[in-house]
């Protein structure tokens, strides 16, 4: 369960950083908005899994509640899922 989280952690932070830095600027500085609905799709449901998978995890790991909480919000910072991958999912 461990090693497809972090394959799950890889492309949600891989996703999340295409949306922002290739798709949103489509959108809005050059008007082609149809990058954003597909990567915007794909990142949407790897976020849910991570956020599954990451609970699973937690109870997998007895992680405590500070690292479920620092894992969570690393979700949503760019480059924060590879820094989790790094420190809590690297054997």
């Amino acid at each position: 369960m461990i090693k497809t989280f972090r394959i799950i952690a890889l492309l949600e932070g891989i996703s999340l950083l295409v949306l922002l830095l290739i798709a949103m600027p489509l959108k809005y500085i050059w008007d082609a908005p149809q990058m954003v609905s597909t990567v915007g799709m794909a990142h949407g449901v790897l976020f849910l899994m991570y956020v599954v998978f990451a609970i699973m995890v937690y109870s997998e790991l007895k992680w405590v509640m500070k690292t479920l909480a620092i894992v969570m919000l690393a979700s949503i910072i760019p480059f924060g899922t590879f820094y989790v991958e790094k420190k809590y999912l690297t054997v």
